[in-house]
């Protein structure tokens, strides 16, 4: 786009187009942004998973209690049915509580119950039984469950998790599990032996802890061990071990739940994110586009994606500013090129004056000719510079309107002083105001602007009245707009001239009023500035009652302050 106001020379490096930073980069930042913010909530419903062990922990301790129950059951019926009474003392049968120990065994699977004596010795294992001609046969467990690959994988990942995220304290009393990977399977048992009595005594007493642990092969096992007493004296101690797979299943199920739910709250927010990078991002980066080649003359005329315009969102009003601003432009760059062209047409015409009038002058020798040539020279002078005058003036109202606040003004005060300088220098046969205008009417503006404004329009209107007619003056406040109408009885405007008439370089003059007075951009300022200031400046003509033209009428329109 063609620069108005000249090359501008900077030591900045030329911008790169955001285009060309666009291109060779795979994501939209803006992308990567949407991505992070959508992305916080899948992942903590994934942090989420940091709880199971709390949960996992429920689990086990429920297990533990149940099994501590169990195992009191299996000594209560070992101390009632598996002892022998003598000398009021209950004696431990190793041969009647080895097929009881094993008969309160066999409905629940995966279990492994072992008795042993007061002294630490082992009597009965319910995985082991005599088989024929006296031979021990050792029943095998069931084999331990193997996860799925899925579940196997989850597994993993969540151990891998687990290792170095931070994981939550559990209020309570926590159930330890061991995992190293020596950890015993279900031959395990206290150290019972002759040679440790305090723990044989923990044991007789009730005091041994449980024992959870993952073995090498993956099962879960939980261990507890209860006296069996016979009249509160203790003839054994129960140890009960149990593989605990309905918590691994539980929490593998729980597990993934979650996991189900992280990846479909995934999916939905990558396709989230990506539908708003295409509804925000790529938009931008239209408009971008769209910028940049109205910065490079490229895009008069629609420059702005009709798509764009068409949203009703702030996209959408982004768009439409962006081509009302880029017509605004367009039109001020316009206007400028015309302003430019009229202003060298204008000053063509007093210079070709002066040339043809210095050329006459070098050839004729008569003093009055020569007079006249040089009064001709000097009133071509003094209308260039009155036109270079105003010329400077309207380049610089949009721009000093620009950076001035607009204030409150009260008019009134404003046209009383006009119309009391009018009559001051008023002469026999001069027009004379009127004035009709409140005490006060305040407005929003530039005082000095609007002090030239209204200033114009008096001149204009003095200056197309007969002699002796009247200029009328009328100011109103109608609502939020205060109106200022000034009236003349001249010959009116021609009807095609009714807008033409704030054009630039206007030069239809009164009759008999000498050629060069006025520059023509009077009226046109005077539009510059009632627009600047956010009102309206119109021109009609005033009817007789049988329609014919009885002068002209001038209507300013500003806001109230």
């Amino acid at each position: 786009m063609p620069d108005a106001s000249g090359p501008v020379t900077t030591d900045l490096p030329p911008p790169v187009p955001m285009e060309r930073r666009a291109e060779g980069r795979r994501f939209s930042p803006l992308l990567r942004r949407i991505l992070l913010v959508n992305m916080l909530p899948p992942f903590l419903l994934v942090a989420t998973l940091l709880y199971l062990d709390q949960y996992q922990d429920g689990l086990l301790a429920a297990e533990v209690q149940g099994l501590r129950t169990q195992a009191r059951i299996y000594a209560n019926g070992i101390a009632e049915a598996g002892v022998r009474i003598q000398d009021d003392r209950a004696t431990l049968v190793p041969e009647t509580a080895r097929p009881l120990l094993r008969r309160l065994t066999e409905p629940s699977t995966g279990t492994q119950a072992k008795l042993f004596d007061n002294n630490g010795l082992l009597v009965a294992d319910s995985r082991v039984r005599e088989g024929p001609g006296g031979a021990i046969v050792t029943e095998p467990l069931p084999p331990p469950s193997q996860p799925g690959p899925v579940a196997g994988t989850i597994g993993r990942v969540y151990e891998r998790m687990l290792d170095w995220l931070p994981r939550p304290r559990v209020r309570g009393p926590a159930v330890v599990v061991d995992e190293t990977p020596d950890a015993p399977s279900f031959d395990w048992q206290p150290d019972l032996g002759p040679d440790r009595r305090e723990e044989l005594r923990l044991a007789l007493e009730g005091g041994v802890n449980p024992y959870v642990r993952r073995t090498a092969d993956g099962r879960l096992l939980v261990s507890v061990a209860e006296p069996a007493r016979r009249a509160n004296q203790p003839v054994g101690i129960v140890l009960l071990t149990r593989e605990a797979r309905e918590v691994d299943q539980r929490v593998m199920e729980i597990r993934g739940s979650v996991l189900a739910l992280f990846a479909m709250a995934l999916a939905i927010t990558v396709a989230l994110s990506l539908y708003l990078t295409r509804t925000l991002a790529s938009p931008m980066l239209e408009l971008a586009g769209s910028a940049a080649s109205m910065r490079q003359g490229k895009g008069r005329g629609g420059s702005v994606p009709a798509p764009l315009m068409a949203r009703q969102d702030e996209i959408g009003i982004l768009a439409r500013a962006l081509q009302s601003g880029t017509n605004a432009l367009w039109a001020r760059v316009d206007a400028n090129e015309r302003f430019a062209a009229d202003v060298a047409h204008e000053l063509r015409n007093p210079l070709t004056s002066v040339r043809s009038a210095i050329e006459t002058l070098r050839r004729v020798e008569n003093p009055e000719q020569q007079k006249r040539l040089l009064a001709i020279i000097a009133e071509d002078a003094v209308r260039m510079d009155r036109l270079i005058g105003d010329i400077a003036d309207s380049s610089r109202v949009d721009a000093e309107l620009s950076r001035t606040v607009s204030e409150p003004v009260d008019i009134a005060p404003i046209l009383s002083t006009l119309a009391e300088l009018q009559v001051a220098t008023r002469g026999e046969n001069d027009p004379s105001v009127e004035l009709d205008a409140p005490a006060s009417l305040v407005v929003r503006g530039v005082e000095g602007r609007l002090v030239q404004v209204l200033r114009n329009l008096l001149g204009n209107a003095l200056s197309f009245s007969p002699p002796g007619g009247k200029v009328r003056v009328r100011a109103r406040a109608t609502g939020a707009v205060a109106e200022i109408a000034i009236e003349d009885e001249g010959p009116g405007i021609p009807e095609a001239k009714l807008e033409g008439i704030f054009d630039r370089f206007y030069s239809e003059r009164p009759q008999g009023e000498r050629f060069g007075q006025h520059s023509g951009l009077g009226l046109s300022i005077s539009r510059q500035i009632v627009e600047a200031l956010g009102g309206r400046i119109m021109a009609e003509n005033r009817r007789n009652p049988d329609g014919s033209v009885a002068g002209a009428r001038f209507v300013v329109r500003l806001p109230v302050a």
